[in-house]
């Protein structure tokens, strides 16, 4: 069994004095407002999370897919030529599709303690991963196992441009997102509103797999290509884990490590889903054996 965190200091965040008190998130600067690529685009159009503006297609895009899609969502489609789609795209296959969009809104990170849809929260910080397409791919995995929120530096890290968006093929439209000033000071946010950090890193003598606490609470901490987690973000995690490799290489893609560390929380967690009932009848009935 897994120990349970609790909210440290007076509330930990809650109430009408903290959320007074609480930084207002910064608009404009995490991105997301220029959608391309089939995949995400579609996915804008059928979660209806935030308004589109303006939707381009070529003819070859505008298939009944993508227009039933935009009918439902109350969108118009411009259907225009190959040539302005590549005026206006800023990635290199935009697949015939650009749409614009209002952008994200990032949450305060007090708010994405709090989980979603009643599961405890499972975050997913990233510290200073630049490279656009991993962010796109983390977010996409992210999505798949059942990550409610993404914490990102607000500096010298990759944010949602087109390039990230279209990697995350959709994901974006199902994550909430808190951008930070810095990693080391919202791991103090995370552990006084009770959620364990849990740093990957390749040099860890633990192994994820042997972590109770992915059961409760998480935040998979996460550090930038090639040079890993900053040491200080490291010393502050409450747990430090490495991924066990078979093979002669040291370590793993950080897109890659986060789809191992993000799917590895969601089988705990799937566990302990299926293991409640049996340790509730055991708690009621003793003496009767399960069949």
């Amino acid at each position: 069994m897994s120990p349970r965190r609790e909210p440290r200091g007076s509330g930990a965040g809650q109430g009408p004095r903290s959320a007074a008190l609480r930084p207002a998130p910064e608009r404009g600067a995490l991105g997301g407002g220029q959608v391309e690529g089939r995949h995400a685009v579609l996915e804008l159009l059928r979660a209806r999370r935030r308004r589109v503006r303006r939707l381009f297609a070529t003819a070859r895009a505008h298939d009944p897919e993508l227009a039933a899609a935009a009918a439902a969502a109350g969108v118009g489609v411009e259907v225009v030529g190959e040539e302005e789609i590549a005026r206006r795209a800023r990635t290199e296959v935009p697949q015939g599709l650009v749409a614009l969009a209002e952008e994200p809104a990032p949450r305060a990170l007090q708010d994405l303690t709090a989980g979603a849809g009643g599961a405890p929260a499972f975050l997913v910080v990233l510290d200073h991963v630049t490279d656009p397409h991993n962010l796109g791919a983390v977010l996409r995995s992210a999505v798949g196992a059942g990550v409610s929120g993404v914490v990102l530096a607000r500096q010298r890290a990759a944010h949602l441009s087109p390039a990230a968006v279209k990697a995350a093929a959709g994901a974006v439209e199902h994550l909430d997102f808190a951008l930070v000033a810095g990693v080391p000071a919202a791991l103090g946010v995370l552990k006084a509103a009770g959620v364990w950090t849990v740093a990957l890193d390749a040099g860890a003598g633990t192994d994820l797999e042997d972590v109770a606490v992915l059961r409760d609470r998480v935040a998979l901490v996460l550090g930038e290509e090639g040079r890993g987690l900053a040491p200080l973000v490291a010393r502050r995690c409450d747990v430090r884990a490495a991924i066990t490799l078979a093979g002669p290489l040291g370590s793993l893609n950080v897109s890659a490590a986060a789809a191992i560390a993000c799917f590895t929380v969601a089988r705990h967690r799937r566990v302990a889903t299926r293991e409640r009932p049996a340790a509730e009848q055991r708690a009621a009935s003793p003496d009767s054996p399960l069949v």
